[in-house]
C-alpha cells in the first residue's frame, strides 16, 4: 500500500494556498473526499479546513487512527457534527467552500454556523490545481497502465462466439482487480456514474445512452442503461473494448479493438482514421494549438477521411469534445472540446478519443491517456495498437 508522501501533501498545499491568496480568501473548506484525498491522502470520513495563515485542520468523524496513519497532516481531530467545527477556528471574512458538489442543505448549514463570513466557490481553484499531474501521480498512473496492458493481452482469451458482452467485461473486471485495479472509476458528476469498461459488439456499438459518448452501449437494465449488455457476440463484427484502470485512486482510460473470426473492411479503415486523427492531433497539441482548436482540427481530419457523417457520433448525438483530463477523477481538466480555449500545459495528463459510430452497423474507436511534459506528448497506456483477432 502506497501513502501520499508528505513532500507531496505539503506541495500540493502549498500551491493551493497561493491560489487562495490570489483569490482573496481567508481558508476555504473540502468537503468533497476526492479533493480532500488530494490535499491530505486521506479519503477516511473527513472534512478538511486550509486556512491561509497557518496549517490545515483534518475533521475526521470516524477512523481517526487509520486517517492518521494514511495522512502526513500534523492536525488530525475528531468531530461529531459541523457544529463543533467554529470553535477550533479563529473569525475569518471571507472562506472558500465546493460549491459544485456540496449539498444544498450542507451548505446553508455552514452559512448558518458562520453567519459573518462571506462564502466563495473554490472548486475552480482544485479543479486548476490537479490539473498538472507530479512525478508521483504520474508513478501510480504508469502502474495502472502496466495493468491495462496486462489485461488487454488477456481479452483475447475471453473473447469467444457465443459469449456475452457482460461476460467478458466481467472477466476482464476479474482479472485486472488481481493485479491491483480498484474496480471503480470517480466522476464529478451528479447522477453519472462511471463503470470501468464499455464492451459493445456490433450493433450495440450504436446505442446511444445517458452517457456522454459517441457510443453508449445497451447496458443491463433500464436501471443501468449503459455499456455491456446480455448480447452475444458473433463472428466477423466489430467488437470496441474500452476499459478504464484505477490504482490508488488514479485512473488510465484507452480503447482499443477485437473482432472473432475477421474485422470487417469498413471497420478497419475506420479504426486506421481513428489512429490517424489521433497522432495528429498530438503534433498540433506540442504546436501549442488551443483545446478548442484541437478539436475543430480533428474534425476537419474526420471530414478530410471521408467520415464527417460518423465521426464523434452521428448526427443528432454527436459529442462536442474529443479528450478529457484524467487522474484521480475520469474527467477533469483540461477538456479538449469544443467550449475550451485554453492550450494544453506542461504537467497535463488527458485522454484523447478519437471514435466512429456507424448507425446499425456498429462502432470503433482509438484512445490512450497521455502524458504532456518538456513539450513531447508520451502515449502512457502504450498497449498493442492492432486490430487484435481472437
Amino acid at each position: 500500500m502506497k501513502y501520499a508522501p508528505k513532500e507531496e501533501i505539503e506541495a500540493r498545499i502549498t500551491k493551493l494556498k497561493t491560489l487562495m491568496e490570489k483569490a482573496s480568501l481567508d481558508g476555504a473548506f473540502f468537503h468533497y473526499k476526492i479533493d480532500y484525498y488530494y490535499l491530505s491522502g486521506t479519503m477516511q470520513d473527513s472534512l478538511l479546513f486550509v486556512p491561509l495563515d497557518s496549517d490545515p485542520v483534518l475533521f475526521v468523524k470516524r477512523e481517526i487512527s487509520r486517517a492518521r496513519r494514511e495522512s502526513p497532516l500534523r492536525n488530525i481531530m475528531s468531530y461529531r457534527s459541523i457544529k463543533d467545527i467554529p470553535q477550533h477556528l479563529k473569525p475569518m471574512r471571507r472562506l472558500g467552500m465546493q460549491l459544485d458538489v456540496i449539498p444544498y442543505n450542507d451548505a446553508i448549514r455552514f452559512k448558518d454556523l458562520f453567519s459573518d463570513v462571506e462564502f466563495v466557490d473554490c472548486s475552480p481553484l482544485i479543479k486548476e490545481l490537479r490539473k498538472q499531474k507530479s512525478p508521483f501521480e504520474i508513478g501510480l498512473m504508469e502502474k495502472a497502465a502496466e495493468i491495462g496492458r496486462k489485461v488487454y493481452a488477456k481479452v483475447p482469451e475471453f473473447l469467444r462466439e457465443g459469449a456475452t458482452e457482460i461476460e467478458v467485461g466481467g472477466q476482464m473486471e476479474a482479472y485486472a482487480k488481481s493485479l491491483g485495479h480498484e474496480g471503480l472509476l470517480r466522476v464529478r458528476s451528479l447522477n453519472y456514474e462511471a463503470y470501468t469498461w464499455h464492451i459493445l459488439s456490433g450493433r450495440t456499438g450504436t446505442i446511444v445512452s445517458q452517457s456522454d459518448s459517441p457510443m453508449g452501449g445497451l447496458g443491463l437494465s433500464p436501471a443501468f442503461p449503459v455499456g455491456a449488455s446480455f448480447k452475444r457476440i458473433r463472428r466477423n463484427e466489430p467488437i470496441l473494448v474500452d476499459f478504464g484502470i484505477c490504482y490508488h485512486g488514479y485512473q488510465v482510460d484507452q480503447t482499443r479493438m477485437y473482432a472473432v473470426g475477421s474485422m470487417p473492411d469498413m471497420f478497419v479503415r475506420g479504426y486506421d482514421a481513428c489512429r490517424e486523427i489521433h497522432d495528429r492531433v498530438l503534433d498540433k497539441v506540442v504546436e501549442g494549438y488551443t483545446s478548442k482548436e484541437l478539436f475543430e482540427y480533428s474534425k476537419e481530419l474526420g471530414d478530410k477521411l471521408g467520415y464527417g457523417d460518423y465521426y464523434l457520433g452521428y448526427k443528432p448525438h454527436k459529442v462536442r469534445f474529443l479528450g478529457h483530463g484524467i487522474g484521480i477523477e475520469l474527467a477533469e481538466l483540461p477538456y479538449i472540446a469544443a467550449t475550451h480555449t485554453y492550450p494544453i500545459e506542461d504537467g497535463a495528463v488527458f485522454a484523447i478519443e478519437p471514435k466512429m459510430v456507424f448507425p446499425k452497423k456498429g462502432c470503433c474507436g482509438y484512445e490512450n491517456t497521455i502524458h504532456y511534459t518538456n513539450g513531447k506528448c508520451r502515449i502512457i497506456t502504450d498497449t498493442d495498437d492492432s486490430i487484435i483477432i481472437a
